[in-house]
């Protein structure tokens, strides 16, 4: 079958063991977060939203998971963007992006099967450490991006980015 793909996404299973383990990370540190995780399509898989995380973070989490499924952390994505005031000016106001630290995309054998999005602690960095303990279940989870995106990678995820919208 020429016209069909082959590809991978995570099973609800792993989805809710992932979003289990964030949640035991945010009891841990002392904070209410929401969790997404999306599968490979941007669909939501699992979700939880603790006692006292904050209403407008439930979708900032499932947003930050979102932008994740380009194959980069959030934080990464927004450390390309800031550098350029066009696509820091009108990147975060395309529907479903988010550009600050706590989206991750979950990678199983470099192909990129769903994302995590963490938000509503008073700090983005308990945003980030509660996501990394759940990815912390995915054998060769990848934390993030390449320390320093590329121009010529920049065009490609802009490219990929675009190709998103118009679909």
């Amino acid at each position: 079958m020429a016209n069909v793909i082959k590809k991978h996404s995570i099973s609800f299973e792993l989805a809710q063991k992932m979003v289990d383990a964030a949640v035991a990370k945010a009891k841990e540190i002392g904070v209410s977060e929401n969790v997404a995780i999306l599968d490979d399509g941007g669909n939501l898989k699992a979700f939880s939203r603790m006692d006292g995380a904050p209403i407008p973070t439930i979708e900032m989490a499932q947003n930050k998971a979102y932008t994740a499924l380009f194959g980069i952390s959030t934080q990464d994505f927004f450390n390309f963007i800031k550098g350029d005031p066009s696509l820091l000016a009108g990147v975060p106001t395309l529907a479903r992006m988010a550009a600050w630290g706590g989206g991750f995309p979950i990678k199983v054998d470099g192909e990129v099967v769903g994302a995590i999005g963490v938000s509503g602690a008073p700090a983005v960095q308990n945003d980030v450490d509660c996501a990394k303990a759940a990815l912390a279940l995915v054998p060769d989870a990848v934390f993030g991006g390449p320390k320093k995106i590329t121009r010529v990678g920049g065009q490609q995820l802009i490219r990929r980015l675009m190709g998103q919208i118009q679909s």
